[in-house]
């Protein structure tokens, strides 16, 4: 797990703000909805392209959030990036100029549907009502990236609850996108995963300045139970 959290700076700065870290007091589950983040083998797996090795850490309280959210009729969303013809078509940009030309060819051979590194990672629990949604982008919620929101909104969901990997990367942009479309969300700490401690808390520390509602599992759980 990491070791660091939200930087002492910003919390101080939160407590003359608003009171303290917390904004939410309550979660209503059957409006609310887990969106794991790509949490899959190519993000996961030994020796893989996009490595992040605390991300194995982290399954085991992923796994809880769902299970509790589910019991309690709330829906659980996984997601998986996407490097389909589309996904290379629509975003040309990151594709050529982001990646060394062996580092794209892995990449994309990792992250095309069919391919290993692209299933999810075979520890997470994934049950029959579970929704699994391709994304294209980092953020779900972006134009040309999934169909996440439209899916949402049918089913009445005002709330989310982040974890996955990357923390400064997908987590985070699928976040940010999500509190200006109007959602309520929670950004959990030690289910989320980066490739360094300094990545994670810079993230935590913006998420909770602005954007989201920073906590633990054990304390996401005691909302959910608590509803």
């Amino acid at each position: 797990m990491h070791e660091l959290g939200i930087f002492d700076e910003v919390r101080e700065r939160l407590i003359v703000r608003r009171g303290g870290v917390a904004v939410f007091d309550r979660l209503i589950p059957r409006h609310t909805a887990h969106i794991v983040v790509d949490l899959q083998n190519g993000f996961m797996a030994p020796g893989q392209v996009a490595e992040v090795p605390v991300a194995r850490a982290i399954v085991s309280n992923v796994n809880r959030i769902s299970a509790a959210l589910r019991a309690a009729g709330g829906l659980v969303v996984f997601m998986q990036h996407t490097a389909d013809a589309e996904a290379l078509r629509t975003w040309s940009v990151y594709f050529e100029h982001f990646f060394t030309p062996e580092r794209r060819a892995r990449f994309i051979e990792a992250f095309t549907p069919g391919n290993p590194g692209h299933a999810l990672w075979p520890e997470l629990d994934v049950a029959e009502q579970d929704v699994v949604v391709m994304k294209r982008r980092f953020g779900a919620f972006v134009q040309g990236s999934s169909d996440l929101h439209a899916r949402l909104q049918e089913r009445g969901i005002d709330t989310l609850i982040i974890s996955g990997t990357v923390t400064q990367v997908c987590c985070d942009s699928t976040a940010r996108d999500a509190m200006m479309m109007n959602y309520k969300v929670f950004f959990i700490t030690d289910a989320c995963a980066a490739p360094t401690d300094a990545e994670h808390a810079g993230t935590l520390s913006a998420m909770a300045h602005t954007f989201c509602d920073v906590r633990d599992t054990q304390s996401v759980l005691g909302l959910i139970a608590a509803s």
